[in-house]
């Protein structure tokens, strides 16, 4: 439903287990590493154990994917069987035939003929057991008793034992002293840490063809927070998310987005109501007004230049005035345009008085911009990645305490930015810029026609030779006439997708065409006139 929405080509966050998105954090490295040293020793028992949806399940496919091509092995999902069913089990995942109502002592014997039989032929024998917190404590003495199968060197039968912490309560009892002491390795897998959240995520976002981030940082925080690093759940969690979000039409996600999704999926977690659009608000940004200053120093130190006032933009032209601002009042009057910055829907609706549009109440952003004839488009970098596009733009700021606050970047002057924080429009440096940007911006544009699926090596010559000219013009080059899609092209355009965090493939899809497009369309308002695209 929403994979066009966010350029995907597939569900990132079913809870299926997809091999194609497997992610092995540092944790899921080590128990795999225990588990596969605990099957190259003699044999006998190995145990895995974690909290639900902590990825015990990806261990053990990613384990079966290294087993050596000699191994024969039994996977029981369901273990909350009898002795004589735990071995009828055994012998189908096997292929061991037996006739109708076997007894316990037949089973087992095909069973022992079966490992003896593989031996011989230089093959080995794995069976594990998932959930095998649910096994009786009957059918694990009836587990150690097969694998007391043996040669001078190992045991004929390996057992993997896969389950939640209570197995290792249950393997305390004095009745199965025997088997726990026949257990060569065990690991206990834990949940995910705040930085493999954010890994874990921006991976499976990757394998589903989208390589710009989608996740504020403060968004994974919410995830860790509310998921508590547990795999499956961070995957519901971003699931729920990306739905409000193509419902809102709003990228990138963001925490409030997760807390919402948390308190969906989780239930007994207050939301935070979200804010509209007043009218007056989105009436009084039309009119541009503030006070203008530059900010040569650090925020930390106590003295700090001023210098002319700007307040014209392409909204609204005024006679520059020359205001001297004491650096203590610069300084305060900063901190209070921060702290009265904190919607989004008022930067937004700023930057529509940029377009001479508005806000309209009930839609969101980018709802209310496809109304009046725009697109919106998100993207991820830093100051220069602003001033190629040349474009005013909705940028996500935080301050010292990592809040976020949100400005509207509406112009620029050499190494000074003109910024609007609320009501009030501020020269700022572009040190003091980088310092609070998060790399998190958002853009308004007008496209002038209908943008193609992709160009690529297959596409007619006409295409290609826009591609070329477009290319050349962004790079401030003479065009080529070219009669097919050839390698100088191609190294160009991925070269072009490197330099935009765009997956460098070759072929120009969507987000690369849009990216094209932003630099070649001359409408509506701009940073710079004298922008280049250096």
């Amino acid at each position: 439903m929403y994979k066009a929405f966010y350029g995907l080509n597939d569900n990132p966050f079913s809870i299926a287990p997809n091999p194609h998105y497997l992610f092995l954090s540092d944790r899921h490295r080590e128990a795999l590493a225990h588990l596969t040293y605990g099957l190259g020793e003699t044999g006998g028992f190995v145990l895995l154990t974690g909290e639900v949806g902590t990825g015990k399940t990806t261990v053990s496919r990613c384990l079966l994917k290294q087993l050596p091509d000699n191994t024969d092995t039994a996977f029981i999902l369901n273990p909350s069987l009898t002795e004589q069913e735990l071995l009828a089990t055994l012998c189908d995942e096997l292929k061991i035939q037996y006739g109708e109502d076997p007894s316990i002592k037949q089973l087992t014997d095909l069973i022992s003929q079966y490992l003896l039989n593989n031996h011989q032929n230089d093959r080995n024998t794995v069976l594990i057991i998932d959930e095998a917190q649910h096994l009786r404590p009957e059918v694990l003495e009836q587990l150690r008793l097969l694998t007391n199968l043996e040669t001078d060197t190992k045991k004929l039968l390996q057992v993997i034992l896969i389950g939640q912490p209570e197995l290792q309560q249950l393997l305390k009892r004095q009745e199965l002293r025997q088997l726990a002491q026949r257990i060569t390795a065990r690991y206990h897998l834990l949940p995910l840490t705040v930085e493999e959240i954010q890994l874990y995520v921006q991976h499976r976002l990757q394998v589903a063809g989208r390589f710009e981030p989608l996740f504020t940082k403060k968004a994974c925080k919410a995830l860790h927070k509310f998921s508590g690093g547990i795999p499956r759940l961070t995957n519901l969690l971003c699931e729920r998310a990306l739905m409000a979000g193509y419902g809102q039409s709003k990228v990138p996600i963001d925490h409030h987005m997760i807390k919402q999704a948390a308190a969906e999926v989780l239930g007994d977690i207050p939301v935070e109501s979200s804010n509209k659009w007043p009218m007056a608000i989105a009436a009084s940004l039309v009119v541009a007004f503030g006070v203008s200053f530059y900010l040569f120093l650090p925020e930390s130190q106590t003295e700090s230049q001023t210098k002319p006032s700007a307040t014209t933009n392409s909204a609204v032209k005024q006679e520059q005035k020359k205001t001297q601002t004491p650096s203590n009042g610069s300084q305060s009057i900063v901190r209070s345009a921060m702290a009265q910055s904190r919607s989004i829907d008022n930067a937004f609706a700023g930057l529509f008085a940029l377009w001479d549009k508005q806000p309209i109440i009930g839609l969101t952003a980018c709802q209310a911009a496809k109304q009046q004839g725009l697109q919106c488009h998100q993207q991820q970098g830093n100051w220069n990645s602003i001033a190629r596009l040349n474009y005013p733009a909705v940028v996500y700021l935080e301050d010292q305490q990592a809040n976020q606050f949100y400005g509207v970047v509406v112009a620029r002057e050499g190494e000074q930015i003109l910024l609007q924080l609320s009501e009030q429009q501020l020269w700022v440096n572009k040190d003091w810029f980088n310092r609070h940007f998060s790399g998190t911006f958002e853009l308004l544009w007008k496209a002038s026609g209908d943008i193609p699926r992709e160009i690529s090596r297959t596409s007619n010559l006409s295409q290609i030779q826009w591609l070329e000219t477009s290319l050349a013009i962004i790079s401030q080059r003479a065009p080529r006439l070219v009669n097919s899609f050839d390698n100088n092209l191609e190294q160009e355009l991925m070269a072009f997708q490197r330099q935009h965090g765009l997956k460098s493939d070759g072929i120009a899809g969507n987000q690369t065409l849009v990216q094209i497009n932003l630099y070649l369309n001359q409408q509506g308002p701009r940073l710079s006139r004298q922008a280049g695209r250096s």
